[in-house]
């Protein structure tokens, strides 16, 4: 097992980082990733491979895209079996009236949130890890 698992631990000890780049979500058919893309992250669905990639390499290879957000990375190595840590973060968003699409990497998680709403992102999960 590699990460921490117990909640109260996760939340005392995370700091965040709000990543420089403007990021968007996009969706194009399976197979159809402009050549020279990079993006962020790729996931197959059904319907389509989604891409997070900035919004201006979505720009340069004319790729429509969603949702201009702001990624905040979560600087705990949290376990990808952990209970309740993105779980108990995204509540506290939602009542600020935040929505969020967090994302688990091996080693991090990584919040997608409303671009201008970043600021109020970090202050309430600056609150989370004051207790």
């Amino acid at each position: 097992m590699s990460g921490e698992m117990d909640l109260a631990t996760l939340l005392r000890s995370m700091s965040a980082t709000l990543v420089d780049e403007v990021y968007v979500f996009a969706t194009v058919p399976p197979g159809d990733v402009p050549a020279g893309l990079t993006p962020r992250m790729m996931f197959h669905e059904a319907e389509g491979v989604t891409l997070i990639l900035t919004r201006d390499a979505a720009m340069a290879h004319d790729v429509p895209f969603e949702f201009p957000c702001r990624m905040i990375t979560l600087n705990v190595h949290s376990a990808l079996e952990a209970v309740g840590f993105i779980a108990h973060i995204a509540t506290e968003l939602a009542a600020a009236g935040m929505g969020v699409n967090p994302v688990a990497g091996f080693y991090h998680d990584h919040l997608f949130v409303p671009e201008g709403r970043e600021a109020e992102a970090l202050a309430v999960l600056d609150r989370i890890a004051a207790g």
